[in-house]
């Protein structure tokens, strides 16, 4: 019932999304037929996945990737298109479980993971509205006070920052929500379904065999992996497991004992209609994009046809919240008094991963197989990364993974029948907490 209630809402909440509407896809690839041998089989193609596939082609394997849906059809393609530094947990469960040379060399790829995203846009090609630029602001001045420590700690990491606060924040975000802001620009904001299908052409062109709408329903374990569809399977010595949230919806029994350690949560989008361009550059000062520091945070840019994209209002209960439309236009007149009663022509969204600690949750089952898992908020970016790190893996040069396979992570409270309704109830807390 679960499964059916998650997979159904993820399908009905990308129905309108700006992000689809705006793209040409190309035909689908055929699902799996029969039985197709390979040196990796890669399952899933969103960003992780595409980049594992695109990274072990160009180290000379065979890789062949399934994806249960559309390429790109999952969080990758319907995201905020946000490409950060740094990780949703913070430096803190690096700083504590790894000591601090390998916690700083965590963060150093993190700013590898923004840097990578513009080597494949212009190795390969890809038109996807890449834009410099990223704003942190603060509501309060509690939240404030946490805001100039993160800054000061992007500062002592090398990545430099403008400060400012009370009347001069209007030189970033021309909100009166906000009590402090910080500017970088390192981190940027894409077109993520554009992205996530020049990724796919690269791939293919490297010579990676795709396969659509061959959802993974089992997998054997061995020195030969056999990858089980609706219609074929696939042998490789090597697998690589990114179906995130997603790959229990299709087969529970693919991977049983990660599974608990993410947890899916909603998230959801509106699409202005176009606006003024002058209007925009008011609000948001160098086309950056833009979060706060909530726990529960909301998220916006400006897309390059200057439509206000205004993302938050999670949900950890897999439903899709009430009059969505609406209260995600509320809450963005509220944050900008000047989009007050803009149309709103997109309105969408979807399920994405989160771990525990919100760090991300990469490692091994046995020697061959891999997975890529909970980037909590930050997958734009440390998607792209990790694939990378698998593919050096792979090829017998693990340092770098193994410096996020040593984080230890632990399931969520209350296992498939209460964890939900927990993190529901811990979520209300944060709001609650949030709102002081």
């Amino acid at each position: 019932m679960f499964a059916r209630s998650l997979l159904g809402s993820d399908t009905q909440l990308n129905q309108t999304s700006y992000y689809e509407a705006s793209v040409d896809r190309p035909a689908p690839c055929p699902p799996l037929q029969g039985t197709v041998v390979a040196d990796v089989v890669v399952v899933g193609g969103g960003f992780a996945g595409l980049s594992a596939a695109l990274e072990l082609a160009q180290r000379g394997l065979s890789v062949v990737l399934l994806e249960a849906d559309r390429i790109g059809s999952g969080a990758s393609g319907r995201n905020g298109g946000q490409a950060i530094v740094g990780y949703a947990s913070g430096q803190a469960p690096f700083e504590q479980q790894l000591g601090a040379a390998d916690a700083q060399r965590a963060w150093d790829m993190s700013v590898e993971a923004v840097e990578l995203i513009e080597q494949r846009i212009a190795e390969h090609g890809i038109g996807c509205d890449w834009q410099r630029g990223y704003t942190y602001v603060a509501e309060t001045a509690k939240k404030a006070r946490a805001l100039r420590e993160e800054c000061d700690d992007h500062h002592r990491r090398g990545v430099p920052c403008a400060w400012a606060e009370g009347d001069e924040v209007a030189r970033f975000v021309d909100s009166p929500r906000y009590v402090a802001a910080f500017h970088e620009q390192r981190s940027g904001h894409l077109h993520p379904l554009k992205y996530a299908l020049g990724l796919a052409r690269a791939a293919q062109a490297a010579g990676v065999r795709m396969f659509e709408g061959s959802p993974v329903t089992g997998l054997q374990r061995g020195a030969t992996l056999v990858a089980s569809t609706a219609g074929g399977q696939v042998r490789a010595r090597f697998g690589v497991l990114a179906g995130n949230c997603m790959l229990p919806e299709h087969g529970p029994q693919v991977a049983p004992e990660i599974a608990p350690r993410i947890m899916p949560v909603g998230t959801y989008i509106i699409g202005t209609a176009p606006l003024d361009p002058a209007l925009c550059e008011r609000l948001i000062a160098h086309n950056a994009a833009v979060c706060d520091n909530n726990f529960v945070l909301d998220y916006f840019r400006f897309s390059a046809d200057h439509r206000m994209l205004f993302g938050g209002r999670v949900s950890y209960t897999t439903m899709t919240p009430p009059d969505l439309q609406g209260v995600m236009a509320r809450r963005m007149g509220a944050v900008f008094p000047a989009l007050q009663g803009v149309p709103v022509e997109f309105v969408w969204g979807g399920f994405v991963d989160i771990s525990m600690n919100r760090a991300p949750d990469f490692g091994r089952l046995g020697d061959n197989l891999y997975y890529l898992q909970g980037f909590s908020g930050h997958g734009v970016a440390l998607t792209g990364l990790a694939g990378r790190l698998v593919a050096e893996a792979v090829a017998g040069q693990a340092g770098r993974f193994d410096v996020f396979a040593r984080l230890k992570h632990h399931a969520f409270p209350g296992g498939p029948l209460l964890r939900t309704p927990s993190l529901a109830l811990g979520m209300l807390w944060y709001r609650l907490r949030d709102a002081l």
